[in-house]
């Protein structure tokens, strides 16, 4: 359990959380995980549904995933993280949001990589705001392949609402290409931070 206070009506409550979630042990938990409800909460006295923020270890054996959420920012215990480097095969990553721990996620099942997924957004996102300069600071999403091309489907907030923009699937390609030719853009051991401003550090 973790104290939450409700953004509406400020009542405090004890929500449940998950310090760790084993897929293998418990299956049900990665489709809460992937549809967020696994971190919502709704306030018994004015209905209103909340995100609660708490620390986790999302550990998928099959998939070989394994992602640290840690919204407050703070490293993993190094003997932890020592530990897992000795797992073969592994991918470990490290976030401090919920929504960039369901997109590892959505990424991982999706048989994609991450890391190119970041410079195929970034890419996107330069498109798209060379045309609308509104979409020079979104946050976009990875959300689905769709169809039989395999398009890459984003979502992202835009003026209060919420956008889906959809790319051929030549544009990660591409961006696979790209960090191929360019292996010191490679991700470090251990469980790395793999997002936005990762991408600025070696392209731009």
């Amino acid at each position: 359990m973790v104290h939450a206070v409700c953004s509406h009506c400020g009542a405090q409550h004890e929500v449940s959380a998950y310090p760790s979630i084993n897929t293998a042990q418990e299956p049900d938990l990665k489709a809460r995980v992937l549809d967020g409800s696994l971190f919502v909460w709704e306030c018994p006295y004015c209905g209103v549904r909340n995100l609660v923020k708490y620390e986790t270890l999302y550990h998928d054996p099959d998939g070989k995933l394994m992602v640290w959420l840690l919204p407050e920012g703070k490293m993993p215990p190094k003997a932890v993280e020592e530990a897992v480097k000795a797992l073969d095969g592994y991918t470990l990553r490290r976030v401090g949001e919920v929504g960039e721990l369901i997109e590892k996620v959505k990424i991982h099942e999706a048989g994609l990589d991450d890391w190119t997924m970041e410079l195929c957004k970034w890419v996107t996102r330069q498109e798209l705001s060379a045309k609308n300069p509104e979409m020079a600071g979104a946050q976009l999403r990875f959300h689905r392949l769709e169809g039989a091309d395999h398009s890459l489907v984003f979502v992202f907030p835009l003026n209060g609402s919420m956008n889906e923009v959809s790319v051929g699937f030549n544009v990660y390609e591409d961006a696979s290409g790209i960090l191929r030719r360019n292996p010191q853009a490679g991700v470090e051991s251990g469980f790395a931070v793999v997002d936005a401003d990762r991408v600025l550090q070696f392209f731009r």
